[in-house]
């Protein structure tokens, strides 16, 4: 569909049936008015994440500035940023930890609310990313499992890199709903991932594995997920608490660096 916004035509294209959108018409470089900006901030509870076109131009400084609009930006806890820019974090080639369906540093107490990715080098194939519908998971579980599930809690840790890297134990593990409530939207989605949990509070690792890799594999079911596929200047704004995400990791070696900057979130209830 296509509406008007503040002077300039913006155009939002939705990508698959469990979430993603392209945003056209949009350019950070030059201006953003409020009603743009109400427009993108819509689009991203409307389609979980979106991706603005064309972002090139974009310098750090408008890369930070256009963070702050969403809120209080989120250093990452122990991955070190670019030089000159603490606010940005240099994402790199595709690794084990990013491989697998995750959302960012579940395991702190307020875990990143949003996250916005600006692509500055992309290799001539591969490195696409895979969003997955957190809500729809949900949605799609029978009565049973859903009720059964909201009395839970899931156990998440830091990785031992962020371990290795210093950051202070009081902020290594949390517990959190497996169900989380979207703050915005009121939707209820899971919030579990293979990356930071390891077992159900009170339950023992052994116990919680057959549960948690059932609930991994529904949400990265097909029909809730949307592969994205980079160009260079593609600004991609994604909710941490409506979707998880996860790259493909077959750019053969190929250099693939895009720059992030984090807006803090709410506590999960």
């Amino acid at each position: 569909m296509a509406t008007v916004v503040g002077q300039r035509d913006v155009t939002i294209t939705r990508m698959a049936g469990g979430c993603g959108a392209i945003v056209e018409g949009v350019d950070l470089a030059q201006r953003c008015d409020d009603a743009t900006f109400t427009a993108i901030r819509q689009a991203l509870l409307d389609h979980g994440v979106i991706c603005l076109r064309g972002q090139d131009a974009v310098t750090p400084e408008q890369h930070i500035d256009f963070g702050r609009r969403w809120g209080v930006l989120e250093p990452h806890p122990y991955v070190p940023p670019i030089d000159g820019y603490p606010e940005i974090m240099e994402v790199y080639d595709p690794n084990p930890i990013t491989t697998t369906w995750h959302a960012d540093f579940t395991y702190a107490k307020r875990p990143p609310g949003v996250s916005i990715l600006l692509a500055r080098i992309i290799p001539e194939v591969g490195g696409d990313t895979m969003f997955a519908n957190v809500g729809m998971a949900y949605d799609g579980l029978s009565q049973g499992m859903q009720q059964a599930l909201l009395g839970l809690r899931a156990v998440h840790y830091a990785t031992q890199l962020a371990v290795e890297m210093g950051l202070p134990e009081e902020d290594r593990q949390r517990a959190h709903p497996v169900v989380r409530t979207h703050p915005a939207t009121g939707r209820k989605g899971l919030f579990v991932n293979d990356n930071y949990v390891k077992h159900f509070e009170g339950w023992t690792e052994r116990e919680s594995l057959p549960l948690l890799d059932f609930l991994y594999g529904e949400i990265g079911r097909f029909e809730y997920t949307y592969r994205h596929h980079w160009a260079q200047g593609d600004m991609l704004i994604w909710d941490n608490c409506a979707v998880q995400h996860a790259v493909v990791g077959d750019t053969g070696g190929a250099k693939r660096s895009l720059h992030r900057v984090t807006i803090e979130g709410d506590e999960p209830r």
